[in-house]
C-alpha cells in the first residue's frame, strides 16, 4: 500500500506508527508524556523481529538529509540496535547505538527520485531496539526534539494535524482510566443511564489485570469485578465486550489524556491523543472520574496531591516510618520461560548482568494471566531454600521484582521498565550459564513491556483514610463502598540486587471488610472531579490496600453511582454528600450487589 507521508517545506515526516506493517515491532505508546511521542519496539527476547516496512510518496526528486529519532537504551552496550533501509538499500549506519537518550540522529544523506520509496527497519538483535521517527529533511536543521510543544507543534503541522482538538462529544460523565476500576465506573455509570466516555491509553482494558500485565483483583471484588474480569482463552478481560453492549458507554481506546481545561475551580474538558494516528479529541462533561492510578487529571487541573510516605506522627500510624519521605511501590515487569523441544541458544548479555550481577532464581513467574507467583527455574547457589519463608505472598516471588521506589514515576517510567528487562535478561541468561546442561533447552516465552504500575500521587480529599480507621472499622456516615484485604507494603533495599524488595509487610488485620467513606472519592478543591483506585484520599500505609484492584472496582462502582447523581440533580460530588447522601448510599448498594439492575426499575 502507498501512502502519502506528511510533508512541508521543510522536509517529510514519517511517524514510526504510521508504517504500513509493523512486523515483528511492537507500537510502545506509554511513555508519550515523557519522551514526546509513540515508538516501534523491537521486543524479540534476544532474537531479532521481523522487518517494519512501509511505502511512502516522495513529491520531488532531490537530496534528503535523513535523521532517525532513536535510543540507546543502554549507552554502554548498545543492545538495541537497528537499521533503515530504503528503497532496499540499507543507510550506512546502526541506530540505537550513539550513547544518547532518545534524540534525532543524522544519518547522512540520500538522493531520492519522484514517487514511492520504501522504508524498512530492521532489527538486528531482538533486545528492545527503538524508532520514534524518520525525517527526511531540505537542509541540515535537526528536527526538534523532546516533549515540548515545539515538538508537538512541529510534528502536528508536518502531519497536516489541525492546532486544535476535535470536539468528540458531550457526556454526563468522563472516565479517564481503563483499569479495572475504570470499567466498573463506567459500565455502572452506563448501567444506571449516564452517557459515559471511558477513555484508555492501552489497547487493552484491565490496567494491571490486563492480558499485556496479568495480575488478578485482589481485595473486594463482587459481582460487577466477578463479570468483567473473567478472561478469554487468550487472557483478554470480558470488559470490553460487556462494555461495548451498553448503548449509553463509548469505549475510546489508544488515547492518552494530556491536558485538562478548567473554569475556576471546575473541569469542562479533556484532550486525549490517539496513539496511531497522533489526532487530538476534547471530551466534554459536567463530572470527570479519575481511575487513571497516577492521579493524571488532578495533576493537570493543578489538585491537590500528596506523595511517598507519611511520618508516623502526621496520622499516628503504627506502620509509618518515624520519618516521612518520597519512597514508594515501585513498577514490576512480568515474564515466563518455558522447556522447548530443542536447544535454546541465548546471546551473551554483558549490559544485562551489570543490573542482575549473579543471581540466578526465575521463581515468581505469570504463569498465564491470572495466576501469578508461579514456579521458576534456580541455579546455583539460589536452588538452596529459605528456611525462614513459609507463606505465599512472602516468599520472593513475582513481586518481589520491583524497582522505581525512590525514581520520579512520572519522568522515569521508561527507565524504570528498561532497568526490569535488564534484571530479567541478565538473570535469565545467568541460570543458564550456571547450569548449561540442565537448562539447554530453557527459553524465555513472553517478557512484559508493559510494567505493572507501582504507586503515583493520591488526591487530597475532604476526608484521608488511615491505617487506624481501617483497622478499627471506624464508621463513616458517609460509608458507600466496603474495601478488604491486608496491608501490603514493599520496602526496597536488597544489599545486592536493587529490582529486589527488602521486605514486605502482609499484614492482614483481622481479616474483615472495612467501609470507605464517599469523601475520599473526590477532590477537595476541583469540584467536579471524582476519585477510584489506588489514588483515593489515603495515606500510604492505608493506600497499600485500597489500591487492589478489586478494592479499586468498587470505588468505580460508588463514583458511578454518585456521577448518575450528579446529573439528576445537576450537583457536585460534595453536594451530592450533603443533600443526597441516602440515595447515594442506596444506589451503591444495589450496584455492587446487583449489578444489572438498572435505575430505571425502581
Amino acid at each position: 500500500m502507498t501512502s502519502t507521508k506528511s510533508a512541508d517545506a521543510v522536509g517529510i515526516l514519517l511517524e514510526a506508527e504510521d508504517f504500513d506493517e509493523y512486523g515483528g515491532w511492537l507500537l510502545d505508546s506509554q511513555f508519550d508524556h515523557e519522551m514526546g511521542s509513540p515508538y516501534l519496539l523491537a521486543h524479540g527476547l534476544g532474537r531479532p523481529v521481523a522487518d517494519a516496512s512501509t511505502t511512502i510518496e516522495i513529491p520531488s526528486a532531490g537530496r534528503y538529509h535523513l535523521w532517525v529519532r532513536a535510543k540507546d537504551w543502554v549507552p554502554a552496550h548498545h543492545p538495541g540496535r537497528f537499521q533503515v533501509i530504503i528503497n532496499g538499500v540499507a543507510v550506512d549506519r546502526e541506530f540505537g547505538a550513539n550513547g544518547q537518550n532518545w534524540s534525532w540522529e543524522p544519518a547522512g544523506i540520500v538522493d531520492l527520485d519522484a514517487g514511492d520509496a520504501t522504508i524498512t527497519l530492521h532489527d538486528l538483535t531482538g533486545f528492545d531496539g527503538r524508532c520514534d521517527a524518520i525525517f527526511l529533511g531540505h537542509n541540515d536543521t535537526p528536527p526538534p526534539d523532546g516533549a515540548g510543544t515545539d515538538a508537538r507543534s512541529w510534528r502536528r503541522r508536518l502531519r497536516g494535524l489541525p492546532d486544535e482538538p476535535t470536539p468528540a462529544g458531550e457526556f454526563d460523565v468522563v472516565i479517564a482510566g481503563g483499569g479495572i476500576t475504570g470499567v466498573a465506573a463506567a459500565l455502572t455509570a452506563a448501567r444506571l443511564g449516564c452517557r459515559v466516555a471511558l477513555i484508555q491509553d492501552r489497547p487493552y482494558l484491565g490496567g494491571n489485570a490486563s492480558v499485556e500485565i496479568g495480575l488478578s483483583p485482589r481485595g473486594e471484588t463482587g459481582p460487577v469485578i466477578d463479570e468483567l474480569s473473567q478472561r478469554n482463552p487468550d487472557g483478554d478481560l470480558h470488559a470490553r465486550r460487556l462494555l461495548e453492549s451498553e448503548p449509553n458507554a463509548t469505549v475510546v481506546m489508544e488515547q492518552t489524556v494530556y491536558d485538562a481545561a478548567a473554569d475556576g475551580r471546575r473541569i469542562t474538558s479533556i484532550d486525549a491523543r490517539a496513539a496511531r494516528s497522533g489526532r487530538e479529541y476534547r471530551y466534554t462533561a459536567p463530572i470527570f472520574i479519575d481511575c487513571t492510578g497516577t492521579a493524571l487529571l488532578g495533576i493537570l487541573s493543578g489538585a491537590q496531591t500528596r506523595f511517598g510516605q507519611e511520618a508516623h506522627d502526621e496520622f499516628d500510624e503504627s506502620l509509618a516510618p518515624e520519618h516521612g519521605d518520597d519512597m514508594h511501590h515501585g513498577n514490576t515487569v512480568f515474564f515466563r520461560t518455558r522447556m522447548a523441544d530443542a536447544p535454546a541458544p541465548f546471546p551473551a548479555v554483558p549490559w544485562a548482568s551489570d543490573v542482575a550481577k549473579d543471581f540466578a532464581d526465575l521463581r515468581g513467574q505469570l504463569t498465564k494471566p491470572g495466576i501469578e507467583n508461579g514456579p521458576g527455574p534456580v541455579a546455583g547457589p539460589f536452588r538452596m531454600p529459605d528456611p525462614t519463608v513459609r507463606r505465599r505472598m512472602t516468599q520472593h516471588l513475582t513481586h518481589f521484582w520491583e524497582y522505581g521506589q525512590w525514581l520520579d514515576p512520572y519522568t522515569n517510567g521508561e527507565a524504570i521498565r528498561d532497568h526490569l528487562l535488564c534484571a530479567i535478561y541478565g538473570t535469565f541468561a545467568n541460570v543458564k550459564h550456571l547450569e548449561p546442561d540442565e537448562y539447554a533447552n530453557l527459553e524465555l516465552d513472553w517478557v512484559a513491556y508493559v510494567p505493572a504500575q507501582g504507586e503515583y500521587r493520591r488526591y487530597v480529599g475532604d476526608y484521608t483514610l488511615t491505617e487506624t480507621d481501617i483497622r478499627s472499622h471506624k464508621l463513616f456516615p458517609d460509608a458507600v463502598v466496603q474495601n478488604s484485604g491486608a496491608f501490603c507494603l514493599h520496602y526496597p533495599g536488597d544489599e545486592k540486587y536493587d529490582f529486589r524488595l527488602k521486605n514486605w509487610i502482609w499484614d492482614t488485620r483481622d481479616e474483615q471488610p472495612y467501609d470507605i467513606p464517599f469523601r475520599c472519592l473526590y477532590s477537595v478543591d476541583i469540584e467536579n472531579l471524582m476519585v477510584a483506585g489506588k489514588h483515593i484520599s489515603v495515606t500510604h500505609v492505608a493506600g497499600s490496600n485500597t489500591k487492589f484492584m478489586g478494592n479499586g472496582g468498587q470505588h468505580g462502582i460508588a463514583t458511578a453511582a454518585a456521577a448518575f447523581l450528579c446529573t439528576k440533580y445537576s450537583a457536585t460530588p460534595r453536594s451530592i454528600y450533603q443533600d443526597h447522601l441516602q440515595e447515594l448510599q442506596d444506589i451503591a448498594r444495589h450496584a455492587t450487589t446487583d449489578p444489572h439492575r438498572r435505575e430505571s426499575d425502581t
